[in-house]
């Protein structure tokens, strides 16, 4: 065989698979007090999926937040993590100072809403932060954080819009009516300005709505 006829035959791509989806499923956290955790995790209103437990004491618990398709497991003999060492975990919101507040409605201990001061990314050791939404309230800015009883850290995002490519082309989807319903205020809005430019009434005001919608959720140039 030449070395030419190796070259031509190493050049042959074979076809390609399908591309497998991998769905993330659950987080594990490590707690030192599996029922002091159940009771807090449970206090916020998140949903309790399981509570196994084995003769040897070997025990896992799943709860999943409201409109999360991923799920958190802690328990017994389920990591050899440090308890409290789960730091940076976000939970996304469309509305920080609800979300902030219904955590306060619960009694958990809960910071003022912050943004960074270089813009959309925060520092995970808290410097720079300001006090405060993100002024022009652009999506991925403003946080706020809580940590469980074995100091396990949280983060409150707050995403309106995602980045592009975060969504795909053809994927529109509602994690919650809160969310759903925000994004029928901001759509609304956008199409009052809409009507304001065109100077008549928009008799298709559904087809708008949602193509205003879709592209937002994909991060693509909005309808104007």
């Amino acid at each position: 065989m030449s070395s030419t006829q190796v070259r031509s035959e190493s050049g042959i791509e074979p076809p390609r698979a399908q591309r497998a989806d991998l769905k993330l499923e659950v987080i594990v956290i490590p707690v030192s007090d599996v029922d002091r955790a159940k009771r807090f995790y449970g206090n916020l209103g998140w949903r309790l999926d399981a509570d196994f437990a084995k003769d040897d004491g070997f025990r896992v618990i799943q709860f999943t937040p409201p409109g999360s398709p991923c799920s958190i497991i802690f328990g017994n003999g389920v990591t050899s993590a440090a308890p409290g060492s789960a730091q940076g975990l976000h939970l996304i919101v469309s509305d920080i100072a609800a979300a902030r507040a219904e955590l306060a409605d619960r009694g958990v201990k809960v910071s003022e809403t912050f943004h960074d001061v270089g813009g959309v990314f925060h520092h995970a050791d808290g410097e720079g932060r300001l006090g405060g939404p993100e002024p022009q309230r652009r999506s991925y800015a403003s946080f706020a954080s809580f940590s469980d009883p074995d100091g396990n850290g949280w983060l409150l995002q707050e995403v309106t819009v995602r980045l592009p490519g975060r969504v795909d082309a053809d994927d529109t989807t509602f994690t919650s009516p809160t969310e759903l319903a925000s994004a029928l205020r901001r759509a609304e809005a956008a199409h009052g300005e809409h009507e304001k430019r065109t100077g008549q009434r928009d008799a298709d005001w559904p087809s708008w709505y949602a193509e205003y919608i879709a592209r937002e959720q994909a991060g693509k140039p909005l309808p104007s």
